[in-house]
């Protein structure tokens, strides 16, 4: 895995954009460590999903293209895999929620995706995409359990250490498994010393419950703010990765995540996601305790005005 992480780098070559790594004075003083942030807010789509999206797509052979792609997703997954199909000439289709955000569809539908409606309440994505794929055979590509997804998000983390070098330890949020998976192989051939923590919500705590228990746990459309970590449980490529690469899971309350999207934005200048601000919330709440180079990764920056407003006004 880590030398396909190595290979989607080079795919991504003058595709993805490398983003940059900022550090905070007031936050290293803070922590007592050094810390650096990956910004994966300034990706393309405003989140780290376009590298694994282009990745898998651009892999598929020509015969595959022509069918199309196939995905579920109401946020960063689906404008990922629209813009990619975009921009290879792709056709595709999107299954998102009935209830999604407005600005997301919109964005999804402005790079040419076909937008499929089902109802969370009534209807699982997974089968209504099934039933699409049967009548119309195209590609599906998940929004993290499926090895090319993992190799493309895990090249954020190789760009961090081929930047700054080795690491004490890396932050990294969780949903779905395939962004902590991906940078915890890149993090073993980068800096094998280096302690790769996921993070997770306290009430959206499934992969954590999984990691230390060993056994696949999942937690329904959990009502946390950061909603890029509403995914049910891991997956079956994303669990075992999980339990072989990475070496702890700890939580963090939904006040501080809050305060850390509040820190990143007003002293920062960084517009941070709930869910792209685990990290640094697992710091300012010394759920971790840091050590020497910490890494976080900023997993993306997209959020809808209620939110903004909900979390400015808290």
């Amino acid at each position: 895995m880590f030398k396909r992480i190595q290979a989607a780098r080079e795919r991504l070559k003058g595709h993805a954009n490398v983003t940059p790594i900022v550090t905070s004075r007031t936050v290293n003083r803070m922590v007592g460590a050094e810390v650096y942030f990956k910004c994966e807010n300034f990706q393309r789509v405003g989140a780290f999903k376009f590298r694994g999206a282009f990745n898998s797509i651009s892999q598929l052979s020509a015969e595959e293209k022509s069918r199309g792609v196939l995905t579920y997703s109401s946020g960063n997954h689906a404008q990922a895999v629209a813009l990619v199909g975009q921009l290879l000439g792709v056709q595709t289709t999107i299954v998102m929620p009935n209830d999604a955000p407005a600005t997301k569809r919109a964005a999804t539908e402005g790079y040419g995706a076909t937008i499929v409606e089902y109802d969370p309440e009534k209807e699982i994505r997974e089968e209504v995409a099934r039933n699409i794929q049967a009548a119309g055979g195209q590609t599906v590509i998940p929004p993290f359990d499926h090895e090319e997804v993992v190799a493309g998000q895990g090249t954020a983390a190789l760009e961090l250490f081929d930047e700054i070098g080795a690491l004490d330890m890396l932050l990294v949020p969780c949903g779905g498994g395939g962004l902590l998976s991906g940078s915890a192989i890149a993090a073993r051939g980068m800096s094998p010393k280096c302690r790769v923590i996921g993070i997770e919500p306290e009430i959206a705590d499934d992969a954590t419950k999984s990691f230390h228990t060993k056994i696949l746990h999942s937690v329904h459309n959990p009502p946390t703010i950061a909603d890029g970590t509403r995914t049910s449980s891991l997956g079956k490529i994303t669990f075992p990765l999980v339990l072989q690469y990475v070496d702890d899971m700890k939580t963090v309350s939904e006040e501080a995540i809050i305060e850390a999207v509040k820190f990143l934005l007003f002293r920062m200048k960084l517009v941070i996601e709930p869910s792209g601000a685990l990290g640094l919330a697992a710091l300012l709440s010394r759920a971790v305790a840091p050590k020497g180079r910490v890494g976080i990764i900023l997993s993306g920056g997209n959020m809808d005005s209620v939110t903004i407003t909900k979390i400015v006004n808290s």
